[in-house]
């Protein structure tokens, strides 16, 4: 009984021997396949990366002001008779835009204008008396003081009936009108805002290192979120203060805007051109992998694999950016010229990776790109 429990353990430990044999050459002939395993090469576009020299510029971004801007109000309280203007309408300095009744006034110009009459007849007649000597010389200075205040109050209700006609102080675009008809107003209440849209200025802020490099009379071009509108001009005035909180300094400059396009309050890119030129590598803005520990490019070269062969590969080399213009960036350090560069599929690549480039289709990379969806 115990030699067959022997030779029963002894034949199930072979067993157990030859399987676990069986299973370690299986699992070091998987781990020798895995390790051999190539992944397929992604598919990438590329670029040659070339040397241009781009001007010196300083980007920042501006706000819209006009050169005069106002809200037109009333001078006088009164009761609104006549509106001769529309909203958005262009108008001309003195046009007139709201009249105020002036009925009272004009009742008492009538009256003024009867006693200014009735004191210059009796400063007349009072003169030649006086010539005469048949009246104290005291009489004669109290009609002519009479005469004054009677000149005085007439155009005192002149000036009163001249304010109560609103007129445009310069020429300009008009706003949205506020008033109507038959309303009543206060003194300073608001009637329609007008801007002076050409010229028109531009105001932005630098850091105060570049403060040194504007000076008045740079070259600033402007171009409006949606591209739709581009214009140059010159900066007319640099602030002599620099913020202590920003520690940026405000800077203007102004434009022709003979087409209107640009408004007041709008927002704009501002590129100030300051007359240098720097030799740079300039690839497309999609070869660049931004992260948190630096920005990289990713580098076609001719790599060798672990066990020797050679092989179509990506090389990651970290990059120092420069200024962007449309679709390109600048490349101050990291990338020279002539080097071959992914531009599109960098997010599925890591230092190493086997690629196949295909250019059939390439990304935008256009320093004056424009808005296509009009």
């Amino acid at each position: 009984m115990a030699k067959r429990m022997i030779l029963m353990l002894a034949v199930a430990a072979a067993f157990i021997a030859a399987l676990g044999f069986v299973k370690f050459r299986q699992v070091k002939a998987a781990m020798a396949v895995y390790a051999s395993f190539q992944p397929p090469p992604e598919a990438v576009t590329t670029i040659v990366a070339r040397e241009e020299r781009w001007p010196a510029t300083l980007a920042a971004i501006g706000t819209v002001a006009a050169v005069r801007g106002v809200t037109v109000s009333a001078d006088l309280p009164g009761i609104v008779e006549a509106i001769a203007f529309s909203s958005g309408q262009a108008v001309k300095e003195g046009e007139v835009l709201v009249q105020l009744d002036t009925r009272q006034e004009r009742a008492q110009l009538t009256a003024a204008e009867a006693q200014r009459d009735l004191s210059h007849s009796n400063l007349e007649r009072m003169r030649s008396l006086t010539a005469d000597r048949i009246v104290a010389q005291a009489e004669f200075d109290q009609a002519e003081a009479a005469n004054k205040t009677a000149e005085a109050n007439t155009g005192e209700i002149r000036a009163t009936i001249g304010r109560k006609t609103i007129r445009a102080p310069f020429t300009g675009v008009l706003g949205l009108r506020q008033v109507n008809l038959g309303q009543y107003l206060t003194g300073g209440a608001p009637i329609v805002s007008l801007q002076s849209m050409s010229p028109i200025y531009v105001n932005f802020s630098v850091p105060q290192q570049q403060v040194a490099r504007l000076k008045v009379g740079t070259p600033v071009g402007v171009v409006t979120e949606d591209a739709r509108a581009r214009t140059s001009g010159r900066v007319t005035a640099i602030d002599s203060v620099v913020d202590q909180g920003t520690r940026n300094a405000q800077v203007q400059a102004t434009f022709p805007n003979a087409d209107g396009k640009l408004r007041p309050g709008m927002f704009v890119q501002a590129t100030a051109a300051l007359g240098t030129s720097a030799a740079v590598v300039t690839l497309p803005a999609s070869a660049i992998n931004y992260a948190p520990f630096g920005d990289s490019v990713f580098v076609v070269a001719d790599l060798k694999s672990p066990a020797g062969a050679t092989y179509r590969g990506v090389a990651q080399r970290f990059v120092k950016l420069g200024d962007a213009r449309g679709d390109q960036i600048a490349v101050l350090s990291g990338v020279k010229a002539g080097d071959e560069v992914v531009t599109s599929g960098v997010f599925k690549l890591r230092n190493g990776a086997a690629v196949q480039v295909n250019n059939t289709v390439q990304p935008s990379n256009d320093p004056a790109p424009k808005v296509e969806d009009r």
